[in-house]
Formats: structure tokens, C-alpha cells, sequence
């Protein structure tokens, strides 16, 4: 089975990324790792963190020879900022290393300091600060790249892009020729395809910006060639979309998902909802008449383009806090400021591309196997001459 783990604090000297499964023989290039890497770092409204850091990517385990070797993948990113805490965090406890100490005992509304704080029995939220904190996707985002390689050798492309910033939404279709080149750039504003929706959107950030606030948001992401038969009805936990949604939703800050036109389908009659079927005989394959079950019906995808949505909550972390309690004297406090975003939707649709793609690569070994990438690919062509005679 693949899957990854990651490790490491906000603050800390690395952040770890493990990625176990896959088959030998992909082709990894480190250099679209650290592309995906400086695309999460990219948009309007962020911090000072993103300053400080460029991210690049050590593989220092299971890749040799620019191939994968069935063995797993480890993956290093150093924090540039752990210079600035090392009397902080240090791993092993010194003398006078808690007057080095940089507590946060008033909790901020929204994240997980509290409720962090009392499960772990800390009168002091740092270390629940440092691992819940969105640095952490960084390393998903390496590990998401190297199972875009896998997916990609079977022409399965993973792209993102944003459809609203606060009260600002893309109302357009959009062709995925718009996306590529949304992913092409060397500069991202707010990660939309449309430039005068873009604008506004920009808007939206600088409002946040002068009142000392933070603004959400939605992006969409869209898979493109996944083959039809991809997770299953069987059961609950082999649904595809219920393991979508999960991947989506652990993303930080992220507290809604909608795959297909869920919301508008809830406000419409069936026959308004679901996608028609037909049949091109000279392809020999059987068509929709739209998309708006977002490519998954009954658990399993169909076929068409895979599209899944983050609802994405303003960020936690206020220039003007809010209303907290000091941990130490119970006493009403304002809430904590760390340094902090005010808008990371574009870079939300990044870390939801490397969730989707390991996701689907995850399904697409599941069904396939192999332990190596040609074994995979003959698995793979068994199955869509089968398909094709069906």
C-alpha cells in the first residue's frame, strides 16, 4: 500500500517527509519537486515566513540514479527560521534553556491551541502551535510530487486553481489548457485564471490587510485522465470521494469540501443533476453529457475529469487579535499573534494537488500493483484493453 508520513515542527531544524509503495523505476526529477515547492511559497497576502524560507527538497533515501527504487522515500527540507529558534525548541534540555522558552498561553480562536493544549496536558500551546501549524504541508507537498511523477507516466495530470477569494468568485467555466498555463507561471498573484476576477480578489486581500484581518476562500482542483474504475462501492472506507474529501479536509484551515457541483446539485431537481450517458460506437466509448458528478459516481471514478473544492476559513492568526483567556491566570487575555498570512488560497490548491495525487496514486496501485514501473504498465494495458472490448 503507499502512503507518507510527515515530521517536524513549525520552527524546528527539518521538516521529514517518508513515502512508502511505490514501484521502481519512476522517474524523478528534483527539480519539479522544488517547482511544486516554490508554487506552494507563491501568492498575494502572504507572511514574512514565506521571507525567510526557499524551500528545496533533500532526497536523501530511495531514489538513485534519478529513478525510484521500490525501496522508501525519505525527504528533507531544512527551516531556514530554526536559526532563530534554537535556544527555543532545542531537543535535549540544557541549563537555562527555559528562560530561552518562547510560551504561547493565550490561545487563539480557530486553531488548535486550546483544545491542544488541554488534550496533551501543556500549560503552554507552543509545541501544539509548532506541529498543527501549516508548515507542515510543505513536506506533503514533496511527497505529493513524487506521486504526480508516478501519475503522470500514465498521463494523469493534477492541477489547481482559485475560484474565490472572500466574497469574490470566479463565475466562468474554465478549460484545463487554462490551468497548464496557470502552472506555467514564474510569478503567481492569487492563483486564478481569470485576470480581471483576479483583480478584485486582490481587493479582497488588501481590505483584509488594512483592518488587520485574514481572508478565506475556495480552489478547485482538477485531475485530468484518470481512467474509469478507481476505488470501489464495496465498502465505506474504499469509497474514492469519501477518501478525497478526507485528504482535503486534513488540509489546515480547510473545513469544507465539495466534489462536482455538490452544493448546486442540492438545489436542484435529479434531472437537473445527474450527467446523461451515451455511447460514441466509432470510439467504442461510452460518454456524458456533463461533468457535474465531478468524475465519481457510487465511490468509483468514471472516467472523466476528477474535480474536488477546499473551502478554505479565513486564517487563525489575527493582526487585531480576538477574545482568549491566559492559560497561566484563567484571566481574559487577547489572543496571541504569531507571525502569520492573511490569504493562502493559491497555496492551499497546491497542497490539495499533492493530496489529490497521492490519493489517486494510492487507488491507482491499489488496482494495478506492480514492483516495478513496467510491471505497473503492462497491469495497466491489460486493463484498458479490457476496458476498450468491453
Amino acid at each position: 500500500m503507499l502512503r507518507f508520513e510527515t515530521a517536524g515542527e513549525s520552527h524546528g531544524e527539518w521538516l521529514v517527509a517518508t513515502l512508502t509503495g511505490l514501484p521502481a523505476g519512476i522517474p524523478i526529477s528534483l527539480d519539479a519537486v522544488n517547482r511544486e515547492l516554490w508554487r506552494r511559497q507563491q501568492g498575494y497576502g502572504r507572511g514574512g515566513r514565506m521571507k525567510i524560507e526557499t524551500d528545496r527538497a533533500e532526497i536523501v533515501a530511495g531514489v538513485r540514479h534519478s529513478h525510484t527504487i521500490g525501496s522508501p522515500i525519505a525527504i528533507l527540507i531544512r527551516n531556514r527560521d530554526w536559526e532563530n529558534w534554537t535556544h527555543a525548541l532545542p531537543v535535549e534540555d540544557v541549563a537555562g534553556a527555559k528562560d530561552q522558552r518562547k510560551p504561547l498561553t493565550r490561545p487563539r480562536p480557530g486553531h488548535a491551541d486550546l483544545a491542544g493544549a488541554v488534550k496533551y496536558n501543556f500549560h503552554d500551546a507552543r509545541y501544539i502551535l509548532e506541529r498543527a501549524s501549516a508548515r507542515e504541508t510543505a513536506a506533503r507537498v514533496a511527497v505529493g510530487a513524487i506521486a504526480k511523477a508516478l501519475l503522470g507516466e500514465f498521463g494523469i495530470t493534477v492541477l489547481s486553481h482559485v475560484i474565490a477569494v472572500g466574497r469574490v468568485r470566479l463565475e466562468r467555466a474554465v478549460e484545463f489548457s487554462e490551468l497548464v498555463e496557470l502552472s506555467r507561471r514564474d510569478s503567481v498573484l492569487l492563483g486564478c485564471v481569470d485576470a480581471a476576477v483576479e483583480a478584485h480578489m486582490k481587493e479582497e486581500v488588501d481590505e483584509a490587510y488594512r483592518t488587520g484581518d485574514t481572508v478565506g476562500g475556495v480552489f478547485e482542483v482538477v485531475a485530468r485522465g484518470v481512467p474509469i474504475g478507481l476505488g470501489s462501492h464495496v465498502t465505506w472506507d474504499s469509497r474514492l470521494d469519501g477518501r478525497l474529501a478526507q485528504a482535503i479536509v486534513s488540509i489546515q484551515a480547510v473545513k469544507g469540501v465539495e466534489i462536482g457541483f455538490a452544493a448546486a446539485g442540492a438545489a436542484s431537481f435529479g434531472s437537473q443533476v445527474q450527467d446523461t450517458i451515451h455511447y460514441d460506437r466509432a470510439g467504442r466509448v461510452f460518454t456524458r453529457g456533463a461533468n457535474r458528478a465531478g468524475g465519481l459516481e457510487g465511490g468509483i471514478t468514471n472516467g472523466q475529469d476528477v474535480l474536488v473544492r477546499g473551502l478554505l476559513k479565513p486564517i487563525s492568526t489575527l493582526r487585531r487579535p480576538l477574545e482568549s483567556v491566559d492559560l497561566t491566570t484563567r484571566e481574559p487575555a487577547l489572543a496571541a499573534y504569531e507571525r502569520s498570512d492573511v490569504a493562502v488560497v493559491p497555496a492551499a490548491g497546491v497542497i490539495g494537488e499533492a493530496m489529490v495525487a497521492l490519493v489517486l496514486a494510492q487507488a491507482f496501485l491499489e488496482k494495478f500493483g506492480g514492483d516495478s514501473l513496467d510491471e505497473t504498465r503492462r497491469n495497466y494495458q491489460g486493463y484498458l484493453d479490457q476496458v476498450r472490448n468491453y
